[in-house]
């Protein structure tokens, strides 16, 4: 991706890199370190091979992920985040967070319509 292609406002970046649903995950998944294509594939339940491909090589595109590839029989691939796709864990912290905080919430509006 080049700067020229990006949006002007920085949220928008953002999202136009990680705002996939599955990108999030998988980005999730790699900040407890490397994983191989068919770990990704299984804890990203749902998640066809096709869009993990996608998803992958786009974020190796975006400097995101760095992509390894094992000369063996069979070949072994394997995917680690870059320092920039690192960078990403304090924003995916807050989205747990606030995830966190959300439910509270909801459970709270619940308890007080069953009080009422």
């Amino acid at each position: 991706m080049e700067l020229k292609d990006l949006p002007k406002c920085p949220v928008e970046t953002t999202l136009k890199l990680i705002g996939d649903k599955w990108k999030i995950l998988i980005i999730r998944d790699l900040l407890n370190g490397t994983r191989r294509f068919g770990e990704l594939k299984k804890i990203c339940s749902g998640i066809s091979q096709k869009v993990l491909t996608t998803n992958l090589r786009a974020m190796e595109d975006d400097g995101l992920v760095q992509r390894k590839v094992y000369a063996e029989v069979p070949p072994r691939v394997e995917y680690t985040l870059t320092d920039v796709g690192y960078s990403l864990a304090p924003v995916l912290n807050a989205m747990a967070s606030w995830g966190t905080d959300y439910k509270v919430f909801l459970k709270l509006l619940e308890k007080q319509k069953q009080v009422l």
